[in-house]
């Protein structure tokens, strides 16, 4: 099977005293016609990994394959069948949206036509538009078609949805979701658990520089073992002083932990979990200040493993 992107043994050294591990040892496999999403706190390695991918950085040691060619031998090849969305992606302010997408076209052997790809970003009324004269939505999804216009097969989308209102995330949502259901791959970066849970066929779970788990969204959720989270918070003379676990060993909880100025126990059964809760509370002589549930989610499975929150700031993290 050729896969869309396919890194054996991926590692990455920045020089420096003492030199940082920024990927180690990376194995990683995407199936064509999948959206593959990556996961990870800034410095978990996953930018230095994608952009390997996408050809902008050697590795230090291993093999990168895209659409089953190396960048060493094929790398005019690649550039023709992928397309790119960075983060931020700065394009001239003078140009309209036409003519930046017919800027773009012209880097492709084939593809489609520009008005063709602003039709997929339901952009028609803007076509004459210049890009100054955009909302960051409208930017934002300039930027995807400028990726779509050279009619990929493998596309790079990196945090495309960052700092966008809930319709044009929708809207983001809908063209990546068109685009793999007409066989295309994508490769998506994102913050956000809701997103990855909505959009990706698998999900990587980076931090420090490895892969800490790869399986669909639903399947690393259900192997956590509890399907729902208890969120509490507490107060009294000993609520200082308790434990990280306080709570773990209470019947149909499977763990425990802090998170700021919450406590957090995974449960499978809340029915029975929670009135025990509430009895060691009583217990100890604490107040119940706040208690909520909600489902287990991919940020769960995300703290499983790496022990911190997607958000944490990290010292020393590699990039």
């Amino acid at each position: 099977m050729t896969y869309a992107i396919e890194c054996r043994q991926l590692t990455k050294t920045w020089p420096g005293k003492p030199p940082v591990e920024a990927v180690r040892g990376i194995d990683l496999k995407v199936e064509q016609g999948t959206c593959f999403g990556v996961l990870g706190p800034n410095g978990a390695g996953k930018t230095t990994t994608i952009e390997i991918c996408e050809g902008l950085l050697k590795a230090t040691s291993g093999d990168a394959y895209v659409l089953g060619k190396n960048w060493a031998t094929q790398g005019d090849l690649i550039r023709q069948e992928i397309g790119i969305s960075l983060q931020e992606t700065r394009l001239s302010e003078k140009l309209t949206v036409l003519e930046t997408l017919t800027l773009f076209r012209s880097f492709y052997r084939s593809g489609m036509e520009p008005s063709e790809a602003i039709a997929k970003v339901s952009l028609q009324e803007k076509a004459n538009a210049r890009i100054k004269a955009l909302s960051g939505g409208q930017r934002q999804r300039v930027a995807v078609a400028t990726a779509l216009v050279g009619n990929p097969k493998l596309l790079f989308l990196d945090e495309p949805t960052t700092g966008l209102d809930p319709q044009s995330r929708r809207d983001l949502w809908r063209i990546i979701t068109e685009f793999r259901e007409g066989g295309g791959t994508v490769l998506l970066t994102t913050h956000y658990m809701d997103e990855a849970e909505r959009l990706c066929d698998r999900v990587a779970i980076f931090d420090r520089g490895k892969i800490l788990a790869i399986d669909a969204p639903q399947k690393l959720i259900a192997n956590l073992g509890a399907q729902h989270v208890v969120v509490f918070t507490v107060n009294g003379d000993s609520a200082s002083s308790l434990a990280e676990d306080f709570g773990a060993d209470l019947p149909g909880v499977i763990s425990a932990r802090v998170e700021s100025e919450h406590r957090c126990l995974s449960v499978r059964e809340p029915h029975i979990a929670i009135p025990a809760l509430l009895a060691l509370i009583n217990e100890r002589g604490l107040q119940l200040t706040s208690l909520t549930t909600r489902q287990a989610t991919l940020e769960d499975v995300f703290v499983h493993f790496a022990g911190h929150r997607l958000n944490d700031d990290e010292t020393g993290a590699v990039r």
